[in-house]
């Protein structure tokens, strides 16, 4: 069968493309703005990539076309596949159809921390010799790739609320039907889509009616915004998680930075976690693996150890070189909490060592200025913050610069904002490059800026 996936490059659908191809089915995409790391791991594969939504690219016809969430009415793409009947569907159709009809479903949902959670339950589970397939929003390093089939009935699947795609606007996760699921937060976010907390609240509810009885569900002790949700009605067993609260599954002994702290389940401690992430929100991430994977059979202490042996996402606090004593971060930052909890845990890293903050507000609703008067706060613990003013912003970044005062600038040029970096920059700097899109690619201009390959 070939399959043309029209977004490939998203996170999502890439890894849709991934687990077509392994199904053995031929696989073309189309999309635009190509950059790494998607493009480079689908071309790797050797799946077809074509440039833009022409109508041209399903030529030939071809059996279906899995039509990505970004794409809308008025697309010349979509516009030819309902002009001509051509068979479509939506990534997570698609999925729920083709993949995970018949699997322990284990998802991992919530505002922040999707990407690494489900990449810590994957290489938990892995671990253990349970073989899973997955499909993740990133490239977690401990596999290499967003996507795999698997051997077993397990399958991890990034749970996002966004939605479906411009037929369908439920939220992608309605139809993943999981067993285990994992609710790490809930904030308001994409705000082109929704319109209030209530209305994300209600999705959330509508995905906790698919879990079953035998099944888990495991949420924060801390966060407020989940219990309106489950005062909604819940029929599943549920389990907390809690870094700083009461909860089933708590740490002791922690270390500042959080690149050390024991876990606990109902007080008892079950081992330890060194790792080289950082940052509460981290550990909190990690009960939340740990106890997934114990609900899909993997002792607490196994999975403990395995995350010893964890690697970081692509894009996720991702250390991108180490330039005479500078050290430059990349992070897929967008929402003003995931900013704050990042620069947080880098400076109980770092302690005097100086921040250097680069943002480029790129998400949609960064765009919209809803989250605007969080941002300043959230930028609060770096030294120096340079924010980067894309084209389409609907506000003006200087509401920011003048809450920070001098330590704050603004930017619209990126050759002006890379040499002003290098000139600002010295030993023991740890400079964080803050995007969920490919910014220029302002890391490797920033390397070459400095001194470095």
């Amino acid at each position: 069968m070939h399959i043309h996936i029209a977004g490939i490059c998203g996170t999502f659908m890439g890894g849709i493309a991934l687990l077509a191809r392994e199904l053995g089915h031929q696989v073309s995409g189309s999309d635009t703005n190509v950059y790494p790391p998607m493009s480079t791991q689908l071309q790797s594969q050797g799946i077809e990539l074509r440039e833009g939504y022409e109508p041209g690219h399903l030529d030939p016809e071809p059996d279906v076309v899995v039509i990505g969430n970004a794409l809308s009415r008025g697309n010349p793409l979509i516009e030819h596949v309902l002009e001509q009947g051509l068979r479509y569907t939506s990534g997570p159709q698609w999925l729920a159809e083709h993949v995970l009809q018949g699997r322990w479903v284990l998802a991992v949902s919530g505002t922040h921390g999707k990407t690494t959670t489900s990449s810590m339950l994957a290489w938990i589970l892995e671990d253990a010799g349970l073989a899973p397939g997955f499909l993740i929003g990133g490239i977690p390093q401990n596999f290499g790739v967003s996507a795999r089939l698997g051997s077993t009935p397990f399958f991890v699947v990034e749970a996002d609320e966004y939605d479906t795609a411009f037929f369908d606007k439920r939220s992608k996760f309605i139809h993943y039907r999981p067993r285990t699921l994992t609710i790490n937060n809930l904030e308001f976010d994409h705000a082109d889509i929704f319109p209030d907390l209530a209305a994300i609240q209600q999705q959330f509810h509508h995905l906790i009616r698919t879990v079953p009885g035998n099944g888990l569900i495991l949420t924060p002790a801390d966060t407020r915004n989940i219990d309106p949700v489950m005062a909604q009605g819940c029929w599943t067993p549920r389990e907390t998680f809690s870094a700083t609260e009461n909860a089933d599954w708590t740490t002791g002994n922690s270390s500042a930075d959080g690149s050390r702290f024991e876990v606990n389940l109902e007080t008892a401690c079950q081992g330890k976690v060194e790792w080289e992430l950082m940052g509460e929100h981290n550990i909190n991430n990690a009960l939340a693996a740990i106890a997934a994977a114990r609900h899909a059979g993997v002792p607490a202490q196994h999975a403990i150890g395995a995350l010893n042996r964890f690697k970081n996402v692509k894009r996720r606090m991702e250390r991108r070189a180490c330039i005479n004593g500078i050290t430059i971060y990349d992070d897929f930052a967008h929402h003003p909490t995931a900013i704050a909890t990042t620069l947080a845990g880098l400076r109980a890293h770092a302690g005097n060592q100086r921040i250097i903050a680069l943002l480029e507000p790129r998400s949609n609703t960064m765009r919209m200025g809803v989250h605007k008067n969080e941002l300043a706060p959230a930028l609060a613990p770096a030294d120096h913050v340079m924010l980067f003013q894309p084209e389409g912003l609907e506000w003006e970044l200087s509401e920011i610069t003048r809450t920070l005062g001098a330590c704050a600038k603004v930017y619209t040029n990126i050759a002006e904002l890379v040499n002003s970096v290098a000139n600002l920059a010295r030993p023991s700097d740890q400079i964080v490059v803050m995007s969920n899109g490919a910014f220029s690619d302002i890391h490797t201009r920033l390397q070459h800026a400095l001194g470095g390959n």
